[in-house]
């Protein structure tokens, strides 16, 4: 008998690739609104608009903004910094949002993988942070719908990732036991972090060259008495699954 029953996954950067996506949409936004007279490029632009949105959804996750803050301020912060005026943020990302969902670039083996995993009977879930109209998009486009199960969506529960209580919200949904349920997600901190801390084991994907655990992350996964595993590619699941 397999020791898992319940595999729940993270979307963004994890089976959607995240980074190629959202730069295909923002640089059809960024043409759209002709930003390029500004004189910036749009690998320059799409390098200060990941460091401010990364910013902005820590600050969200962490409730010290709110989702018309973060929508806002991460291109208030993007046009700042790339000497951008005259552009309203709210209708750029209104263009960006529009346009994101409709990319579908998985990362390498996503597809595979997940009919591997239906073929041996896992349940599979999803937990993203994450807007509701944008990730249900997401996963209809590309295909990933057809999948999961149930998909738990941060701002429907009002509890973002690393928080107990989405993870708590979906065992619970699910009637998945902690010890029969494993993560698999991108983000140490979000992710991985957010399910030790509920209990639950885990597997890394750190497409990073960083394999091996460092003395801090082995004091924390003992300290969780869960069982983590980092992978670099998602084929890797092969080997535990």
């Amino acid at each position: 008998m397999k020791k898992y029953q319940s595999l729940f996954f993270d979307l963004d950067n994890t089976l959607w690739d995240f980074d190629k996506n959202s730069y295909e949409a923002l640089k059809i936004a960024f043409y759209n609104f002709e930003l390029d007279k500004y004189n910036i490029e749009i690998d320059t632009f799409f390098k200060y608009y990941m460091v401010n949105n990364d910013q902005m959804w820590d600050e969200y996750r962490k409730r010290i903004i709110t989702k018309q803050d973060l929508i806002k301020k991460r291109f208030e912060l993007t046009f700042a910094d790339s000497g951008i005026t005259g552009i309203d943020p709210l209708c750029f990302n209104k263009k960006y949002l529009e346009e994101m969902p409709k990319q579908s670039i998985l990362m390498d083996g996503a597809l595979e993988v997940l009919e591997y995993l239906k073929s041996k009977n896992y349940s599979l879930y999803i937990i993203t942070n994450g807007f509701k109209e944008v990730q249900l998009k997401k996963l209809d486009i590309s295909g990933l719908s057809l999948y999961f199960n149930k998909v738990f969506i941060s701002e429907v529960i009002k509890a973002p990732k690393p928080s107990k209580e989405i993870f708590e919200f979906a065992l619970k949904s699910t009637n998945s036991r902690k010890k029969e349920s494993l993560m698999i997600g991108d983000s140490w901190e979000v992710d991985i972090l957010g399910a030790m801390n509920s209990g639950i084991d885990q597997v890394h994907l750190n497409r990073k060259n960083q394999i091996s655990f460092t003395n801090e992350d082995k004091h924390q996964i003992q300290k969780s008495n869960t069982n983590s595993i980092r992978i670099r590619f998602l084929k890797e699941l092969y080997n535990y699954l």
